[in-house]
């Protein structure tokens, strides 16, 4: 019964309600009775017991004659609840109303309060117990003093104890139909709150069971207390976050099977080729053997490329790190893409200073942050155009800016460029290879402390900027 989440929430709803109804129906029981109903029941019977001895003393002779007793309670109108009593100043028992006490009527009581009100003052009693009904009684004693302020005699009223019960237990059932209307009405808003308490729940619960079948799931809306809210946001977090890598996922397989197609079909044409006896020619096999060499330093690229991706995913992009004097080492990291720009016609141009700072780096990761921006410059850059790469310090960091003059990036794709796997719209600048370069450069001048910043316009070229710092 208790399994569910939302049988749970009734559960621990009512509980406490109905422990605070019980409790709030006892004291208010307790309270009414004692601090109110009793008060005024003890009061009214204290004037009807004032008033009855102040009719008996103005009597003559109802206390010499207790047969005058029935007389002269016959003109008087008194709650047929109240038992009513005459006795002699020395406590003997001249007049009852309830039959009940007939065989009573002569002998001498021994009641409480009678000691004070032979002393001449009222004495006003009660006998209450909020659990048993049946004690509940109100007694009052009523002196009646002559002119001489001598008691003559003493007036006794008691409500019946059923009587009394009777009042008291419809006082009772009152109050308690209202608790339990009122705790009826807290179960059905106890209910209603843990349903909908329960529905954003379920519905969090069919997309987590969504998304480990692998199925594509929806963003949820976000209802419910905060709790809920900050527990559905997190999930629609974790939605969109394996959407993305689903979609990585879908365009890291399209990538592969275009990139590695082109050297497959080249490699696969020149061993059919040499199986055809080119290897006969030398000319011709000195050919096909750097088209092969090409070709596989092209997939070896992709891999290393799948490689740093596998850092990048699982956090294991470590750093060598290494003393660098900049000035030397830029100028050796870049003559390979030197001679790749005078090999397309381009014209390459470096402003390195020969005073710029020694670095702490690791100059693996680096170098290949470096020959990333400078291997996009020269692709994206037409023949006989130019690339301009410069380098200085700035406050603690130094910089390194490659500017090419091929055909820029669009504003709006400036800011997805560094996103893996995207290679821009057709016919623009980022638009071969995996898509993976800039997104791996980006992270390893992250590992170093730095960043990489763009600057580019459609037409006019673009500028990457690696800021590194010092220290």
């Amino acid at each position: 019964m208790l399994r569910s989440l939302r049988n749970r929430l009734i559960f621990t709803h009512i509980l406490p309600v109905l422990t605070i109804v019980t409790l709030t129906g006892i004291a208010l029981f307790y309270a009414l009775e004692t601090r109110f109903l009793l008060p005024r029941l003890a009061e009214n019977l204290s004037n009807d017991s004032r008033l009855l001895a102040e009719v008996s003393r103005g009597e003559s002779g109802v206390w010499a004659n207790p047969l005058l007793f029935q007389v002269m309670m016959s003109r008087v109108r008194v709650d047929p609840a109240i038992r009513v009593m005459f006795l002699s100043a020395t406590g003997q028992l001249l007049y009852s109303s309830d039959p009940a006490d007939s065989g009573s009527l002569g002998q001498f009581l021994e009641i409480n309060g009678l000691e004070l009100a032979r002393a001449g003052q009222e004495a006003v009693l009660t006998n209450y117990s909020i659990f048993r009904l049946g004690n509940a009684l109100i007694d009052v004693l009523t002196p009646v003093l002559a002119g001489d302020q001598q008691v003559i005699g003493i007036v006794r009223l008691s409500y019946r104890s059923a009587a009394v019960y009777d009042l008291f237990a419809e006082l009772r059932i009152l109050i308690a139909g209202v608790l339990i209307l009122g705790l009826f009405l807290g179960g059905i808003l106890g209910s209603l709150l843990a349903i909908n308490i329960g529905k954003p729940l379920q519905r969090v619960t069919g997309a987590i069971q969504s998304l480990a079948r692998s199925e594509q799931s929806e963003l949820l809306t976000e209802q419910g207390p905060d709790e809920i809210r900050d527990l559905t946001r997190a999930v629609n977090v974790l939605v969109e976050r394996l959407n993305s890598l689903e979609q990585a996922r879908s365009r890291l397989l399209a990538n592969l099977v275009h990139e590695l197609g082109r050297p497959l079909g080249a490699l696969r044409s020149a061993i059919q080729a040499l199986a055809k006896g080119a290897a006969q020619d030398p000319h011709l096999l000195s050919d096909l053997a750097g088209g092969m060499d090409g070709e596989a330093a092209r997939m070896q690229h992709i891999l290393d490329d799948l490689a740093h991706l596998h850092d990048q995913v699982v956090g294991t992009l470590e750093l060598d790190r290494e003393a660098i004097s900049l000035s030397e080492w830029l100028k050796q990291v870049l003559l390979p893409w030197q001679q790749a720009a005078q090999e397309k016609q381009l014209a390459w141009e470096e402003q390195i200073p020969g005073n710029l700072p020694t670095i702490l780096a690791d100059p693996v990761r680096l170098g290949q942050v470096i020959g990333n921006l400078a291997s996009n410059a020269v692709r994206y850059t037409p023949a006989g155009k130019s690339v301009l790469v410069t380098a200085g310090v700035q406050g603690q960091e130094v910089w390194i800016k490659v500017s090419d003059t091929g055909a820029g990036i669009p504003v709006e794709e400036q800011g997805v460029i560094f996103t893996p796997f995207y290679r821009g719209d057709q016919g623009r600048r980022i638009k071969q290879g995996m898509g993976l370069g800039l997104s791996i450069a980006r992270d390893l001048a992250v590992a170093h402390g730095g960043r990489i910043q763009v600057e580019s316009a459609p037409g006019q070229g673009s500028q990457f900027t690696l800021w590194i710092p010092i220290g």
